[in-house]
């Protein structure tokens, strides 16, 4: 105990205030942060609320696209970054120009 004095901690062992002192103010933290998760939620629920009644909207070049085969799936999302991550550094691109419309699985 180098930094801590022997006068310190017969103050904090005989006051048993400074003890209360130091409890609330770790309460008070821990009570504002999970006051803040709590905001943070609702904000949430509210936003995904709104986002319920809304339609998606369809970009323009969406809905010239060829429709998918029979055969396609919709990977899910890492699935998709993967693949448009290998398609873009093989092209040379950016990955921000590299757009999935379907994947097919190939079997040898």
């Amino acid at each position: 105990m180098e930094g801590i004095t022997e006068e310190a901690v017969t103050a904090v062992t005989a006051d048993p205030g400074i003890l209360n002192v130091m409890l609330m103010g770790i309460g008070v933290v821990f009570a504002g942060l999970l006051l803040v998760m709590l905001v943070c939620r609702l904000i949430l629920l509210a936003g995904s609320a709104l986002q319920l009644g809304k339609k998606p909207e369809k970009n323009a070049d969406e809905g010239s696209a060829a429709p998918a085969d029979e055969g396609a799936f919709k990977p899910d999302g890492e699935l998709a970054a993967v693949i448009g991550a290998a398609v873009a550094e093989e092209l040379g691109k950016d990955v921000s120009a590299v757009r999935i419309i379907s994947v097919k699985r190939v079997t040898k």
